[in-house]
């Protein structure tokens, strides 16, 4: 009998040993809290934790009420010890299986945060729980350097987009001031010029004199020519009647068609061809006059 006692006890003991030996192998920082909230036991990894940090009292903290601990910060208005407080005691009390949150925890040279499990002892009989503090300061650290990234993107995204609209109103005015600048070019040549230069057409010149003036008009519809990118413009170039004869054409009518419709001769149309031709440059050249007038928008 005496044999199988003292066999029990160093079985007891070695499975004790075991216990905390498997304590002292996790990463994480455990203590083991009696019904009252009293440390009775902690790992290796909690009592390095308090002898780099200073702790005032044993690193252990075996025989500390970590309830106390929490009320203490709780009544300083620290929001997460009040939490973990009621936590700890809702799982005491077989009221919830298990508690978990995230909190900081810095020390006066760094900064950490912590994840606190706490879940009951499985022990028949005892209100005991088991609390696992996890480091997760470079989980912490690298999600705050994702979402400084995030910032930074959406701050530059937004100056992006600020720009871009910037410029869209920069060409926007620029497109206004280079249809203006087309449109006076245009209305000048035909109110300023082109009557001038009709009324010589129409006077008792010589040969050369109206070789000259021809020659004249020509350049300037060589002038206007490269202004008449719209369809619009040509209201300042054309007369009415051969802007309609124009907008016929583009619709693919023929000159007969054209001339039964405006109730002129064929050739009167064809006349009207060949001025709004030589008003946009297309003379001396091969060029499609309806292409021409279906590229303009």
């Amino acid at each position: 009998m005496v044999v199988y006692a003292t066999n029990k006890s160093i079985m007891s003991e070695a499975s004790s040993n075991i216990y905390q030996l498997a304590l002292d192998s996790i990463s994480a920082h455990i203590a083991i809290l009696d019904e009252d909230g009293d440390i009775i036991e902690t790992n290796r990894a909690w009592r390095e934790y308090g002898l780099n940090n200073g702790i005032e009292v044993e690193p252990s903290c075996v025989g500390l009420n970590y309830l106390h601990s929490c009320d203490q910060a709780a009544a300083q208005d620290v929001v997460e010890a009040r939490v973990i407080g009621d936590g700890i005691r809702q799982v005491i009390a077989g009221e919830i299986r298990e508690f978990f949150i995230n909190y900081p925890c810095h020390s006066p040279t760094e900064q950490c945060w912590f994840a606190l499990r706490v879940v009951r002892f499985r022990e028949p009989g005892a209100n005991k729980v088991i609390l696992s503090h996890e480091n997760i300061t470079p989980l912490m650290k690298a999600h705050q350097e994702l979402a400084a990234q995030e910032r930074h993107l959406r701050d530059q995204a937004e100056k992006l987009q600020e720009s871009n609209i910037a410029l869209k109103v920069l060409l926007d005015h620029r497109q206004k001031d280079r249809q203006q600048l087309e449109e006076n070019m245009l209305a000048n040549v035909r109110t300023l010029v082109l009557p001038y230069v009709q009324e010589l057409m129409d006077a008792r010149l010589g040969k050369r004199e109206r070789t000259i003036v021809e020659i004249v008009e020509e350049r300037l519809s060589d002038i206007a020519a490269p202004f008449l990118n719209r369809l619009t413009s040509l209201t300042t170039v054309l007369t009415p009647q051969e802007l309609k004869v124009a907008v016929m054409v583009r619709e693919g009518r023929s000159s007969a068609e054209i001339a039964d419709v405006l109730m002129v001769s064929v050739s009167g149309v064809n006349f009207h061809r060949k001025q709004i031709r030589k008003k946009l440059g297309l003379t001396g050249t091969s060029g499609n006059l309806r292409s021409y007038l279906l590229s303009l928008v």
